[in-house]
């Protein structure tokens, strides 16, 4: 039965203009032909947090269980489950192994959950080369980051 699932392929990255600072994510979906475009902003962000939510957003993004492939540009992302690392994390009381609390506990309890529900397989890809998906995911993130730059901020009602 597990080989019923629907085989997806999702691309995802996130950016950062500082580091903290205004960041922006994007994940393309893609299934039998079909594409799908998700992107997102936040005001005051890191990057490794933009990296993790626009998988976190890619995954649930879809209706039901799937056999995913998810590559990302993040050795962040892509080696805490390839290295075994968010199982560590969790078995320790998600403190890392320089004895600190792991940074992003949030989004990578989310990640864990979604990881549950689709069979992922987690693909590093360099970023910024020739892979057509992580470029098009690196334009679209930055898009948002200048996008929403040129909104006020919030709380400024431009009075």
């Amino acid at each position: 039965m597990a080989d019923k699932k629907k085989k997806v392929k999702i691309y995802t990255d996130g950016a950062c203009s500082g580091n903290p600072g205004r960041g922006g994510w994007a994940a393309i979906l893609l299934y039998e032909g079909h594409e799908k475009v998700l992107t997102g902003y936040d005001p005051d962000t890191t990057n490794n947090r933009m990296e993790l939510t626009a998988a976190i957003e890619g995954l649930k993004a879809l209706k039901y269980p799937c056999s995913v492939e998810l590559y990302s540009d993040s050795s962040y992302l892509v080696d805490a489950f390839n290295n075994g690392w968010i199982t560590g994390w969790k078995m320790n009381g998600w403190v890392n192994s320089s004895k600190d609390e792991v940074k992003n506990r949030d989004l990578w309890e989310q990640l864990d959950e979604l990881s549950r529900i689709h069979d992922v397989t987690w693909i590093k890809v360099k970023g910024h080369s020739d892979n057509e998906f992580n470029n098009r995911c690196d334009k679209l993130a930055v898009g948002e980051i200048k996008k929403n730059s040129a909104q006020p901020t919030e709380g400024d009602d431009g009075d």
